[in-house]
């Protein structure tokens, strides 16, 4: 029998607010453990929460984003459960009535479009840290780090709608970028602020009724998540094959042994005792507040992508390039504001800076060459003034000495030789001292035409127009 996987995901992501959901502690990551942290978010009694405005608007940020319906008034619950990394005995989430709801979002996988549905967006603070310690068991210890209790989250839950753990991971990762274009989220998924719970069933291709459902938890990587997956929907086929009948459960992933592994059963809703907030009032969201959040969004990728095929011409390779980064989109942007025209400077931006940003270790943010300067360079190109491989000589010396490119042609003499006059007596020269080479090409070896070339070109430095060197060459050898 064939058998089809059905899968849903839950994506939390910690917002990129300064400081925490329901207090004023710090979020940065990598600070010495329990040092940002304070009575609310350690859950001292008679400390009471106050939400942060800027989380509830990076919130709505992203649900609009992902297409979602903005309920005007949310509340936050209780969800209660014991782990040693929750000082409180409860984390405040939202469940009933959560910030956003009725989405979808479309991505594209192995050139076909997916379309997944967002059953919910809501908001909840993030849990401590648990730091193991020691081997084997009896000697293990825990140590306990406060700092991330209390970072605002959102989680983001999708409907079952994918099938393939390829099309999951693919999903993942286009979520992954739309959150850090859109600015609230920084997509470390090392640094554990994003991270992602799958929930997984088979049944048999075609039925309507779905299966039992596993969820793996804590998947920080879309290779992980992929792999984690496929081991997954392999297991549990196997078990439904052989007769048996999976068992609703929390797994984990054990990348070292590819495999998942059970780690408790499944809770349900009630487990938790969810039960309003009673220290924090309803959220009133109201509709000025929704669309003024709209207004200031920046342009998402997808629709760049499409703008920068119709409006500047670009390739669709081009374009996906450009726009995987909104720094690198803007950066390009402003080159082409700036005068570049659109190929060349996206033929610039992917070849040569790429190559320098990655041999540095930065980001676009970092570039040692402003848009405008690149933009200097490309109009020089365009113009003819240099050639391409001169160009990228005075690339390389702008990068060092940080001077325009017009500044580094005129002092050093780089300009192109378009003279026709000047051309015509260095190909003369070259054929007089080529006397075999010119025979060849004229008794039938094309290919000494190259070699001819590469003469001339020698003969100017590098200089010369090459177009203008090959057609005055052709007309000479012709002759």
């Amino acid at each position: 029998m064939d058998y089809e996987a059905v899968i849903g995901l839950e994506i939390h992501a910690q917002l990129l607010t300064a400081s925490k959901i329901f207090c004023g502690c710090g979020t940065a990551f990598g600070a010495a453990p329990n040092t940002q942290v304070c009575p609310v978010c350690l859950g001292l009694p008679g400390a009471l929460p106050v939400l942060n405005r800027a989380a509830v608007d990076y919130a709505i940020r992203a649900a609009l984003a992902l297409g979602c319906a903005i309920n005007e008034l949310s509340v936050f619950a209780r969800k209660n459960y014991f782990y040693p990394d929750l000082p409180k005995g409860y984390q405040i989430s939202q469940y009933e009535r959560p910030l956003a709801t009725t989405g979808h979002v479309e991505f594209v996988n192995s050139g076909a479009t997916r379309r997944v549905g967002i059953t919910r967006v809501h908001l909840e603070e993030d849990a401590g840290k648990s730091l193991h310690e020691g081997f084997p068991d009896s000697a293990r210890k825990t140590y306990l780090d406060y700092n991330r209790s209390g970072v605002p989250l959102i989680e983001i839950v999708t409907e079952p709608d994918l099938r393939s753990a390829a099309d999951a991971a693919a999903f993942f990762s286009h979520l992954r970028d739309t959150l850090v274009w859109l600015g609230v989220n920084d997509g470390n998924m090392e640094e554990g602020s994003l991270r992602c719970d799958a929930n997984v069933s088979v049944r048999p291709a075609g039925a309507d009724r779905l299966g039992t459902k596993a969820e793996v938890k804590n998947l920080n990587s879309f290779r992980f998540l992929q792999k984690a997956l496929e081991h997954e929907i392999e297991r549990q086929i196997e078990v439904v094959s052989d007769g048996g009948r999976v068992v609703q459960e929390t797994r984990l992933w054990d990348a070292a042994a590819g495999r998942t592994i059970s780690m408790r059963s499944k809770e349900e809703a009630h487990d938790y005792r969810y039960f309003p907030e009673p220290d924090l009032p309803p959220l009133v969201v109201d509709a000025s507040r929704v669309e003024a959040i709209r207004r200031a969004m920046p342009e998402l990728p997808r629709a760049r992508r499409q703008r920068f095929v119709a409006q500047y011409a670009l390739p669709d390779y081009d374009s996906a390039q450009l726009t995987q980064s909104r720094a690198v989109s803007d950066f390009f942007e402003a080159a082409v504001a700036a005068g570049a025209p659109p190929k060349l400077a996206s033929n610039w931006i992917m070849g040569e800076l790429a190559r320098v940003l990655k041999d540095r270790g930065i980001t676009i943010e970092s570039s040692p060459l402003s848009p405008e300067r690149l933009a200097g360079l490309v109009a020089l190109v365009d113009r003819g003034t240099i050639s391409g491989s001169i160009a990228k000589d005075v690339f390389e010396k702008m990068i060092a000495s940080n001077r325009p490119a017009d500044e580094i042609v005129a002092a050093e003499g780089l300009k192109q030789i378009d003279d026709e006059g000047h051309i015509v007596r260095l190909i003369a020269d070259v054929l007089s001292s080529n006397a075999d080479a010119v025979q060849q090409y004229r008794s039938g070896k094309s290919a000494t035409f190259g070699f001819l070339v590469g003469q001339v070109m020698k003969a100017a430095a590098g200089k010369a127009n090459p177009k203008r060197v090959n057609d005055l060459l052709r007309r000479a050898l012709e002759t």
